[in-house]
């Protein structure tokens, strides 16, 4: 298969964007605006982009207080944490506009302590939200399984995030299957009262708790009780904080930006990430053949992105030729 080249486009390019009298308007060429990275203000980006183009947003804004990235208008140096949930929430307006009625939009959002205080800026940011029209539909515990030490003594150390799970409306599309567990309940890990002992034995949970009057687990039809494919995906992931070489920072794992990824498009699909940073939700949309557009207003991160994705040397096919190529 030939490797794919992308290229960066500027936000007033006239091949995605034209600016007139400081309108941005969609071009003859916007209609078709996938896989790139555009450099420019996301506010303004999005509005140009045309409404339901999207199945999927994943994305990790910059947080309050966190890092300066040294570029103009950036987000997460605001004055007061509200003028912060303002602007996520003016971003994620265009976002909601630019996203299909049935598609999903993954937010992962860091805390912040101020003077010894927990700000609580996710579930600010989350409850600002649903003010707004995005229905919320989960909250995953993101349990960075290789967290950073701290030297804090008054408090327990931090080592989670939140990922929230939003929709547009009531429907959408959501694939279970694609991101199902492995079942422990015959695992050394289980906590099923006899564990192991249990399977595939007529009355063989006789514990009288969620279990009891499963008819297939109390005739020993183990194999309709329990998916083939694995239990339905949990609330905490544990997923391993990555680096990448040229960022000097702890980037966007993929591994977490898949289990998103997965759930909520199909293969041809295309992914958005408003605040692209290095590229990994870009990245791992190619990789599992997703189109995809990214946005950021930093244009050595836009650099860094195309980097990535001028390196990867295979990819899956776009094209969906059936229910296996789901995922």
């Amino acid at each position: 298969m030939k490797r794919s080249e992308y290229s960066l486009k500027e936000h007033a390019c006239m091949h995605v964007l034209r600016e007139r009298g400081g309108d941005y308007i969609l071009s003859r060429e916007a209609q078709k605006v996938t896989d790139v990275v555009i450099h420019g203000d996301a506010v303004q980006v999005l509005m140009a982009l045309p409404e339901h183009s999207v199945q999927a947003i994943i994305t990790s804004p910059p947080y309050y207080k966190q890092r300066d990235y040294n570029t103009k208008d950036q987000l997460g140096n605001e004055q007061t944490a509200e003028e912060y949930v303002r602007k996520l929430v003016s971003v994620f307006a265009e976002c909601r506009r630019v996203l299909r009625p049935d598609g999903l939009f993954w937010l992962n959002i860091g805390d912040k302590y101020l003077g010894g205080r927990l700000l609580g800026m996710p579930w600010r940011v989350a409850l600002a939200l649903c003010e707004t029209g995005w229905v919320l539909r989960c909250d995953v515990i993101w349990h960075k399984s290789n967290a950073m030490p701290a030297s804090v003594k008054n408090r327990p150390t931090t080592d989670h995030e939140y990922v929230f799970m939003f929709s547009r409306g009531n429907e959408y599309f959501y694939n279970a299957d694609a991101i199902r567990e492995p079942h422990i309940t015959f695992t050394e890990e289980s906590r099923m009262m006899g564990g192991r002992n249990h399977f595939g034995k007529r009355g063989g949970t006789p514990e009288q708790g969620k279990n009891r009057g499963n008819p297939n687990l109390h005739s020993g039809r183990w194999d309709q009780a329990f998916h083939p494919l694995g239990r339905n995906k949990r609330t905490v992931w544990s997923i391993a904080l990555s680096k990448f070489p040229e960022a000097h920072f702890a980037v966007f794992p993929e591994k977490l930006v898949e289990t998103c990824l997965l759930a909520s498009t199909r293969r041809g699909d295309c992914v958005l990430d408003p605040f692209c940073g290095s590229g990994t939700t870009l990245l791992v949309s190619r990789k599992f053949g997703r189109h995809f557009i990214g946005i950021d207003i930093n244009i050595n991160y836009c650099k860094m992105s195309l980097k990535r994705l001028n390196g990867l040397q295979q990819v899956l096919p776009l094209e969906s030729q059936g229910r296996e190529d789901l995922v």
